[in-house]
């Protein structure tokens, strides 16, 4: 297994480095309520993905190859999801959302589990595994796992830091409601792969 170390790395790096769902939430999420607020956001991340694929390679993946039916399925509630999502975002407002209550960003359990309805990591999740881990052993499951986990957040971290940075841009509610807006059409266009 070690000498897949450094194809798996880069693997996890790029798919974790490259925008999708995960990566523009949690810049948004920075730009709108600064690093710390977001910490739990991203923890969750790293966290959630990294315990999805561990249960994946342990018997989700059999289901899918048993079932086709079921990623299908999933498939049309992400996507769902997704668009639910892009719409909050696109209409954020930094103070208040529509029920008159201060706006918060995910929580660690929310973004855990958010990785079961996002198209990315489910992709990356099972590419990861059938070419690093074709097996399915318990080892290479849990070595891929961790490489991910270990690579996921300090590179997701840098997706907050952007946000956070351009926070100071978009104090005016102008700006931050148009950066919500593109936002929002972002991880609309990030489903775009899904339909390929």
């Amino acid at each position: 297994m070690i000498e897949l170390l450094p194809a798996l790395a880069l693997f996890a790096f790029v798919s974790s480095a490259t925008p999708g769902p995960n990566n523009l939430m949690l810049m948004a999420s920075g730009a709108n309520f600064g690093f710390k607020p977001t910490l739990p956001h991203m923890i969750g991340v790293a966290f959630g993905f990294t315990v999805m694929v561990i249960l994946v390679g342990m018997g989700i993946m059999a289901l899918f190859e048993l079932y086709p039916i079921t990623y299908d399925l999933l498939r049309i509630f992400s996507v769902g999801y997704l668009l639910y999502l892009a719409f909050k975002i696109a209409a954020a407002n930094k103070q208040f959302d529509e029920d008159n209550t201060r706006a918060k960003p995910f929580t660690f359990w929310q973004a855990v589990l958010f990785q079961w309805v996002n198209p990315k990591a489910w992709s990356m999740a099972l590419t990861a595994l059938s070419v690093y881990a074709p097996s399915r052993e318990i080892e290479a499951v849990f070595f891929v796992a961790i490489i991910f986990g270990l690579i996921n957040f300090p590179t997701i971290s840098v997706w907050v830091v952007t946000g956070q940075k351009i926070k100071l841009y978009l104090k005016e509610p102008k700006r931050l409601s148009w950066f919500n807006r593109i936002m929002a059409l972002l991880l609309v266009g990030s489903l775009y792969p899904m339909f390929m």
